[in-house]
């Protein structure tokens, strides 16, 4: 059984889709880096999304940040709470974002909370963020039941809604969801919150081949994943793609700590994410 969303997209596969029917035609696993909007500053930012386009990145998750992140673990809500002691908006994450117009040609998913999106209006959201250039959208605390309206919403602007599924989601759900959702399917590794664990749960590699069997729709991996040898036991396991946040977030605020140029650290990272990925 599968959840029946209406597609009112223009015709003809969306800017995720081609990326994977690319790296699928390549025989490669697709590297989804994760940061903070505003985390130092917007400014940063912009900076650093074009080092993680050079540095091999196949999409970039882009986080808007959010006083009360329900999915993210220490890391990624301490990057949320400077970006928002920053002043760090919606409405200015979607402005830098637009500002890439013709430099970045990676695409982009934004990674917001449900109350944001309410607040601005999901027609307003979506249209905004596609205009911005985003090429989709993860909310993560928005129920499957939820998401029939929010997706036919995102579909008409340009923008694939990606469904989260989680180790301990069961099966018939599981499928309703994968069936849901469009661009790929982003399966958590973990049980709880977002951050860096030494291993991945063993549950997790069955999974992937249980959503894969279940539907065409890629399947990417996220939630844990430290380093490049996690990585690649994600692509081992046959996902189409490694999504890498908490350990790039680290990454990034160690060097804004140190004086060290942020963009650069994130970009020789994502480098080595490349490597283990591609070997």
């Amino acid at each position: 059984m599968s959840a029946s969303i209406p597609s009112t997209a223009a015709t003809g596969p969306t800017a995720i889709e081609r990326r994977f029917s690319s790296l699928k035609q390549q025989g490669r696993c697709a590297l989804m880096p994760f940061l903070i909007a505003g985390d130092a500053d917007l400014a940063t930012t912009r900076a650093t999304l074009l080092a993680l386009e050079q540095a091999g990145a196949d999409l970039i998750e882009l986080g808007i940040p959010y006083s009360d992140p329900l999915a993210d673990g220490p890391v990624i809500q301490a990057a949320a709470g400077r970006a928002l002691a920053a002043g760090t908006t919606p409405g200015a994450v979607l402005a830098m974002l637009a500002s890439l117009a013709g430099e970045l040609t990676t695409p982009v998913v934004l990674f917001t909370y449900s109350n944001p999106l309410l607040n601005r209006g999901m027609e307003a959201f979506c249209r905004d963020a596609a205009a911005a250039g985003a090429a989709g959208l993860v909310v993560p605390d928005l129920p499957l039941e939820e998401a029939e309206k929010l997706s036919a919403i995102a579909a008409a602007a340009g923008l694939d809604l990606i469904l989260l599924v989680a180790p301990t989601t069961p099966p018939e759900r599981m499928a309703r969801i994968h069936g849901a959702s469009r661009g790929f399917t982003y399966l958590v590794s973990v049980t709880g919150v977002t951050g860096v664990r030494t291993n991945l749960e063993s549950r997790v590699e069955p999974l992937v081949q249980q959503l894969k069997h279940q539907g065409p729709t890629p399947v990417a991996v996220g939630f844990g994943i430290s380093g490049p040898a996690q990585a690649r036991q994600v692509r081992d396991w046959g996902a189409d793609g490694a999504i890498v946040g908490s350990a790039l977030v680290k990454v990034m605020a160690q060097a804004h700590e140190a004086g060290e140029p942020v963009a650069a650290a994130a970009g020789r990272f994502c480098a080595e994410l490349r490597s283990a990925l591609d070997h």
